[in-house]
């Protein structure tokens, strides 16, 4: 799955520096994650970075984006490769 901001976000700005994808960006109100470009950091860390750093734990998964491993290691590794 990929990962999603909720509205409780507080714009604390921790999130973005730590996405390795630079999936995570600002929306007009508030933080947004790019599906396309969330691996849920699989390829670089053992667990989400932003969910480790988030002050009100407003990351979870996108109940609409299931996706397995496999494929978010796939997307890691286009991604890589685009440099």
């Amino acid at each position: 799955m990929a990962l999603m901001i909720t509205d409780e976000c507080i714009n604390c700005d921790v999130c973005e520096p730590e996405c390795p994808n630079h999936a995570i960006s600002q929306g007009v109100e508030i933080y947004e994650i790019n599906p396309d470009l969330c691996t849920e950091c699989v390829g670089h860390f053992n667990e989400p970075q932003c969910q480790q750093v988030c002050p009100v734990d407003c990351i979870p998964l996108d109940p609409e984006r299931e996706e397995s491993r496999e494929t978010l290691m796939q997307r890691y590794e286009i991604i890589v490769a685009r440099g």
